[in-house]
C-alpha cells in the first residue's frame, strides 16, 4: 500500500465522520408561530407608502399653503383699508374675489390630496373637475388685472390694448378647453385625490402656457414704459423695480415658466406619476398674491386699471398747469396767485436736486385715501408754558404773491 491509498482512506474515513456529524446533530424546528413571524414583512399603509414624485408634491402643496395663510395675514391690514374706500371700480373688486377665491380652491384642494379616507374610483373620479375649472377662472381674474393694469400705464393705447385683450381672449379659450383633458391621476385608496393631464399628455401644458405668454408680455411692457422713465427723472434701477412694481411682474413670470417647464419637460415615471402637476399650485397661489399685491399698488384712483406713477403724481402736485413755480417761461402778469408753503418747497427741493423720486412719496398706493395724502405744513408756535417751539395740528400756511419775479435757475437754496 503505497502513500496515494493511505491518503485515499484517510479522506474517506473524514468523509463519514463528518456524515455522522449531520446525522448526530438535527437542525432544531421552530415553533410554527415563530416561522409565521419571521416570514411576514410588515407593510406600510398607502397613505404613508408613497411614490417619490407624489411625496414631493404633497410637501410642495404644504408649502403652497403656508405661503397663501402668511400672504393672506399680512395682507389683511391693507385689505380693510381698501374697503374702507367708497368706490368699488373693477379692480378693487377682482381684488376681493382673487382674495376669497384663491383660498376656496386651494384649502378644499387640499383637504382633498391629504384625506386618508377618500376612494378613486368614487370620491376622486367626482372631485377632479374642480381644481381645473377652479385654477382657470382663478388665473382668469389674475390676466384681467394684468390686461386692465398694463392698458393704464400706456394710457390705453390702442396697439397695447389690443395685444392684451388679443391674448386674454386666448387664454380663456384655451384653458377652457384643455379643463376637458385632465382626469383624476389614479393613485391607490388612502393616498388622497389630485388632478393631472389626461394620460399624462405633455400638450396639455397649454393651460400653463398661454396665461404664461401673457404675464411675459406684461413684464416686458411695464418694463419698458418704466426704463422710458428714467429719460425724465434718473432713478436707481433697484428704487425703479420697487417703484413702478417690476419685481411683482418678474416674480409672476418666473413661476409661471418653472411650471411650464414641468409640463413639457420633465418625463414621468408612469401614467401615475403625478410629477407634471408639481409646480402647479405654487404657481396659481403666487400669480394670484402677486397680482394682488400690483392691485394695492397703484397710487391713486383705482378707476380704469388706475394711472402711472409719474402721471398720478402730476395730476395730483401740480394741479392746474399754469403758475408753475419752478422753470422759466414767460408768466401771467397781473393777478393775483395762491401758493401754499408744500409748493413752494417741492419747487425749491426739485430745483436743487435733492428731492430724487420724491414725487412718488405724496400718493404712496390706492389703499390711502387721497385727503390722507395731502401735505400740510404746520403753523409753529411758542409754547408759552416751556418756551418750547410747537406745532398746531390741523393749521397750514397760504401765501398770495401780488408781485412774482422771474427766476431762471428756480429759488435759491439753503447750502
Amino acid at each position: 500500500m503505497d502513500e496515494e491509498d493511505i491518503n485515499d482512506i484517510i479522506q474517506a474515513r473524514r468523509m463519514e465522520l463528518v456524515g455522522v456529524g449531520k446525522r448526530s446533530l438535527p437542525f432544531p424546528s421552530l415553533h410554527p408561530s415563530c416561522r409565521r413571524t419571521r416570514q411576514t414583512t410588515p407593510t406600510l399603509p398607502p397613505s404613508l407608502d408613497l411614490p417619490p414624485h407624489l411625496s414631493a408634491q404633497k410637501y410642495f402643496f404644504v408649502c403652497t399653503l403656508t405661503v397663501l395663510a402668511w400672504d393672506a395675514l399680512v395682507l389683511t391690514p391693507r385689505s380693510y383699508r381698501l374697503g374702507r374706500l367708497p368706490k368699488w371700480p373693477a379692480l378693487k373688486f377682482m381684488y376681493y374675489f382673487m382674495q376669497f377665491w384663491v383660498l376656496a380652491d386651494f384649502v378644499v384642494t387640499g383637504v382633498m390630496f391629504f384625506s386618508t379616507t377618500v376612494i378613486q374610483d368614487k370620491d376622486c373620479v367626482a372631485f377632479w373637475p374642480y381644481e381645473p375649472i377652479c385654477t382657470a377662472i382663478l388665473l382668469a381674474v389674475a390676466s384681467a388685472v394684468h390686461v386692465m393694469r398694463i392698458s393704464a400705464i400706456y394710457d390705453h393705447v390702442q396697439n397695447v390694448r389690443a395685444t392684451m385683450w388679443g391674448l386674454y381672449a386666448v387664454q380663456i379659450v384655451v384653458t377652457a378647453i384643455c379643463c376637458g383633458f385632465y382626469r383624476s391621476v389614479h393613485l391607490e385608496d388612502g393616498q388622497g385625490c389630485i388632478a393631472g393631464p389626461l394620460n399624462n399628455a405633455s400638450w396639455v401644458g397649454i393651460y400653463w402656457l398661454a396665461p404664461t405668454l401673457l404675464y411675459g408680455t406684461s413684464f416686458v411692457l411695464a418694463a419698458l414704459r418704466s426704463v422710458k422713465t428714467l429719460e425724465t427723472r434718473r432713478v436707481s434701477y433697484w428704487r425703479l423695480m420697487l417703484r413702478d412694481g417690476l419685481n411683482l411682474y418678474g416674480a409672476i413670470l418666473l413661476v409661471n415658466l418653472v411650471n411650464v417647464l414641468f409640463y413639457f419637460v420633465m418625463t414621468p415615471t408612469g401614467p401615475t406619476d403625478p410629477i407634471k402637476t408639481i409646480v402647479t399650485s405654487m404657481a396659481a397661489v403666487l400669480t394670484t398674491t402677486m397680482s394682488m399685491r400690483i392691485i394695492l399698488s397703484v397710487r391713486g384712483d383705482l378707476a380704469n386699471g388706475g394711472t402711472f406713477s409719474i402721471s398720478s403724481h402730476a395730476a395730483s402736485s401740480s394741479g392746474a398747469n399754469t403758475n408753475s413755480l419752478s422753470g422759466s417761461g414767460t408768466r401771467p402778469r397781473g393777478g393775483n396767485h395762491t401758493f401754499t408753503l408744500g409748493d413752494m418747497r417741492d419747487a425749491t427741493v426739485a430745483v436743487a436736486g435733492r428731492k430724487e423720486g420724491g414725487e412718488w412719496d405724496a400718493d404712496k398706493s390706492s389703499v390711502t385715501p387721497r385727503e390722507e395724502t395731502k401735505a400740510v405744513l404746520p403753523i409753529i408756535v411758542e409754547d408759552v408754558d416751556n418756551g418750547i417751539p410747537r406745532a398746531r395740528n390741523g393749521l397750514g400756511v397760504q401765501i398770495t404773491v401780488d408781485h412774482q419775479v422771474e427766476y431762471d435757475d428756480g429759488f435759491p437754496t439753503r447750502k
